[in-house]
């Protein structure tokens, strides 16, 4: 329980004091109109409580990230808590943190948009195609997890299948109506659920106090046999840093109404969503060294749904078992909800396409269902159609990320502010990104060594382009000067 316990109070302190540096360096200005007071439109810019946002941000990207990817990512053993403190504080936090900070100070633009500004023409088109993916994916892989968990706590009439029609017909209604509609008040009691699940967990782990692995007993994997690098940094995504959460920070930019909420509401999301990480992973330690990784019943690999669930039960009695399932539940269709409302502005926003008509944004949201719905099918129609999906979702989420903190790093270069906050995080993931793709099987599944070879070039080719732009750029203030 040490290292848990040392890992938890370093995730507290690093919003106290790295996230006190990161909020000095973008010197948000309280005295500045946001987007929400100065472009009302009654639908997606909506002044409201920052209480609210935060919320609202938080269930928006916790997904299933911080609950099932922490717990596959646990059978890396102790090293899943050193990426959970460390990928969260310096990284993923910074990466929330900015991405909405940019967004409020550009009029609430989604992230296309500000990669557009940062990183030119090219590479916001590649990022228009990618981020819509994403969200499709989104949309389409946050469906059939809670519906499988809603199945399972309901009579046998009310199977996965009538879940998944219920959870869609919710999702065209939250991409649709105003934000404040159902989105605004709905998800504070969400949020509830899912602090409360994590806040039970959190005492039982030290009412029960089981042995846990310590750091000092071993680092490296425990039960996962897949190469530590790049799989765990991939498996743990929301958990840490997920290219997903900057796609929905532009969403609360346009109803914050100051910017002096930034560090709250960016920053503190993100690292609420990694102590949650890190006591499920915790949780899911204590499983996989009591029960192993396959049902011995079944000789069925434990999903992340099973794990999760089993805990819950076990550790929170019959009712907060339920309320804690609930809270599981809620977090992956708070996830898709918003996601497929980011990708209605998106699309709004290339087609330039105002969205205080609700005809015009049925003209987008309907292929856009369409879409989502039949990719949710194929989910659902191949045995390995749900697992392809996701690992799909898992490198297009952290791809995302990549372009994210790049423009971070060009935008903190041209304020002359301190770049290499964001640079360092974004030559690991660039390496992250490249060598999964190259070593995963629905990617190349190249040779291990061919695979790593890459990343590292990868890394290295980012790292010259980034210097030669900024030489260039050093040269260009100085002939303007």
């Amino acid at each position: 329980m040490v290292t848990f316990t040392v890992a938890l109070v370093l995730l507290v302190l690093g919003y106290l004091v790295y996230g006190g540096f990161v909020n000095r360096v973008f010197a948000p200005d309280a005295k500045r109109t946001t987007p929400a007071v100065e472009h009302n439109d009654g639908v997606d810019y909506i002044p409201m409580p920052t209480w609210k946002i935060f919320m609202i941000q938080f269930l928006n990207i916790a997904g299933l990230g911080p609950i099932f990817g922490a717990i596959m990512g646990a059978q890396f053993g102790t090293a899943s808590y050193l990426w959970i403190v460390i990928g969260t504080i310096l990284a993923g936090a910074v990466h929330d943190f900015f991405s909405g900070c940019l967004s409020i100070r550009n009029n609430g633009a989604n992230l296309p948009e500000l990669i557009g500004k940062y990183l030119g023409t090219s590479a916001k088109t590649v990022m228009n195609v990618l981020s819509l993916v994403l969200m499709v994916l989104v949309g389409a892989v946050f469906v059939s997890g809670p519906a499988e968990l809603l199945a399972g706590m309901t009579p046998a009439a009310l199977n996965a299948n009538f879940w998944i029609v219920v959870i869609f017909l919710y999702y065209i209604l939250a991409t649709l109506l105003p934000i404040d509609k159902i989105i605004g008040r709905i998800y504070p009691l969400f949020a509830i659920s899912l602090l409360f699940m994590a806040f039970g967990i959190l005492i039982m782990l030290y009412v029960k106090s089981p042995e846990l692995p310590e750091m000092w007993n071993g680092f490296g994997t425990k039960y996962e046999k897949t190469p530590i690098f790049p799989m765990m940094f991939v498996s743990i995504a929301c958990g840490a840093i997920s290219g997903f959460h900057a796609t929905q920070s532009p969403l609360m930019a346009r109803c914050m109404k100051s910017e002096r909420h930034c560090r709250p509401i960016f920053y503190g999301a993100m690292i609420t969503e990694g102590i949650v990480a890190l006591i499920w992973a915790a949780a899911a330690t204590w499983f996989f060294g009591e029960h192993g990784t396959v049902d011995a019943a079944t000789g069925i690999p434990y999903s992340g749904a099973k794990v999760a669930t089993l805990i819950s039960k076990e550790w929170l009695g019959t009712i907060g078992g339920v309320v804690a399932i609930l809270g599981i539940v809620a977090a992956p269709i708070t996830s898709g909800d918003t996601a497929l409302r980011s990708a209605r502005l998106i699309l709004a926003d290339f087609l330039h396409m105002e969205q205080r008509c609700i005809r015009k944004r049925l003209l987008i949201c309907i292929p856009l269902f369409i879409v989502t719905m039949a990719t949710l099918i194929y989910s659902l129609a191949d045995a390995d159609g749900f697992k392809i999906i996701w690992r799909y979702f898992a490198w297009c989420n952290q791809t995302l990320s990549v372009f994210t903190l790049w423009a971070i790093t060009i935008y903190l270069v041209q304020e002359r502010k301190p770049y290499i906050i964001t640079l360092i995080p974004a030559l690991f993931m660039t390496c992250v990104s490249a060598t999964y793709i190259c070593l995963a099987p629905e990617g190349f599944a190249l040779s291990p060594a061919i695979g790593y070879s890459i990343g590292g070039l990868a890394v290295v080719i980012a790292a010259v382009w980034f210097m030669v732009w900024k030489k260039r750029k050093g040269e260009g203030l100085r002939v303007k000067g």
